[in-house]
């Protein structure tokens, strides 16, 4: 099997995985709080995004990893990571929190998304092995983010009961 077969049947399985794992499990659990609880928890993982900087570390990654893949990798999940801290930092303040949650769901969808476009336009999937022990990364943590985006979307454009948003002080946009 190639390198590139390998890389997208990691791909799609990891993806796989953490869906049937996030329906079963996370989805119960995040639904199951108010909304503010459910986006502290998407953030707190967010949050260790600034291990994405591993893409430029030079003998953790291969020295021909793509730099027009690594660099904007590797920014893009710090810049996610630090707003999602920010998120977290400003929870009890909710006119900065919604802000800061909303920011890092974008810029960090977006990250993943511009991530994958630089990975294939770079050749990634065939020089997988220059990811180095930083495989893992979007093997099996990029989908949890991606789901967890998506998701953290679909509680913000949720509509939310008049009741809960006189309890937590939340506007339309949480």
């Amino acid at each position: 099997m190639s390198t590139e077969s390998i890389f997208q049947t990691h791909l799609v399985l990891g993806n796989v995985a953490w869906l049937l794992c996030f329906g079963a499990y996370i989805v119960p659990w995040l639904t199951s709080m108010d909304s503010v609880k459910a986006h502290r928890a998407i953030a707190t993982l967010h949050s260790f995004r600034f291990f994405g900087l591993v893409f430029l570390l030079p003998g953790l990654v291969g020295p021909n990893l793509p730099a027009s893949f690594a660099t904007f990798a590797a920014y893009g999940d710090l810049a996610a990571g630090l707003l999602a801290m920010l998120a977290l930092i400003t929870i009890r303040i909710r006119q900065l929190f919604w802000p800061f949650v909303v920011a890092f769901n974008l810029v960090g969808m977006g990250d993943l998304i511009l991530d994958y476009y630089h990975a294939i336009q770079a050749g990634l999937p065939a020089r997988a092995g220059e990811l180095g022990a930083a495989y893992a990364i979007p093997i099996i943590y990029v989908p949890l983010l991606m789901i967890t985006h998506v998701f953290a979307f679909y509680l913000l454009l949720r509509p939310q009961p008049r009741a809960a948003q006189a309890l937590t002080g939340e506007t339309a946009v949480s």
